[in-house]
């Protein structure tokens, strides 16, 4: 539940906002005034995200996109679109926030996967983390804007390994260090850049997992249970907004306490 109106004026950009975190993530910055855009390979579940979404804030409009965020070509066309298209009240503006929630898995053990299955997972998860930051950024700073958040979705797993997930963990890996690297740059812009670590999350990503896999999860979970995709698009809201000004290059943790060193 929306605690205030945080995001008031805000236009946001949200990737994988078709289904699981990325949806939630839509609905939570829409419940707090912001303009959301909704981008999503799927542009069927990407339409589905909008027609959930609130609109009880003055000023405040909402717009699905079609997007392939491991094409350069396609991430570039999206953020332009954005800039060139009226969203209620925005004309011409980049959006001042952005949550990289597209992710895909390909699970398999290291022993038998496949190339291709390793590199569409880092094409995805990292390569696309990589292209949405850097055209995004890029128009903040064209655009002469004074303060942007970038908020990345990482994984608990990228610091601590996962059976099955070579691939998803050295992405999620990888965009822990992108997220670092790119708060020491773009600071002196206004942008901060944060990255969330959510740990087991009930999404279409988990309805995959058989049950009693499920059970033995949460069984090491200190807070006994999954957690849901609201959960994590509360702190991404709270990154969005100005409760976290002073705050940039950070990892927050949503895992119900896993893996606590």
């Amino acid at each position: 539940m929306a605690a205030s109106s945080r995001l008031i004026s805000r236009l946001t950009l949200v990737t994988g906002g078709g289904s699981g975190i990325g949806r939630a993530v839509c609905q939570r910055f829409a419940s707090e005034g912001a303009s959301v855009v909704v981008a999503d390979r799927n542009e069927e579940s990407a339409n589905q995200t909008l027609e959930l979404l609130s609109r009880d804030h003055k000023g405040q409009g909402h717009l699905a996109l079609g997007v392939d965020v491991s094409s350069k070509d396609s991430v570039e066309k999206l953020v332009t679109s954005i800039q060139f298209m009226c969203l209620s009240c925005f004309l011409a503006a980049p959006p001042s926030v952005c949550v990289n929630a597209a992710g895909i898995t390909q699970d398999e053990f290291l022993l038998k996967m496949e190339e291709d299955e390793f590199d569409k997972v880092i094409e995805v998860n990292l390569k696309g983390t990589f292209l949405v930051t850097q055209a995004v950024s890029k128009a903040l700073v064209s655009a002469g804007a004074v303060k942007g958040s970038i908020i990345t979705v990482g994984s608990i797993v990228g610091k601590v390994g996962n059976i099955g997930q070579v691939n998803y963990s050295a992405s999620k890996a990888g965009v822990e260090g992108l997220t670092r690297t790119a708060a020491k740059e773009l600071s002196k812009f206004g942008i901060r850049c944060n990255c969330v670590l959510p740990g087991f999350i009930t999404t279409p990503m988990t309805d995959k997992v058989p049950e009693k896999v499920i059970d033995k999860l949460t069984a090491v979970i200190p807070m006994g249970r999954m957690g849901e995709p609201a959960e994590v698009a509360d702190a991404c809201a709270f990154l969005a907004s100005d409760d976290s000004r002073y705050i940039t290059g950070i990892s927050i943790e949503v895992a119900g306490g896993l893996f606590i060193g």
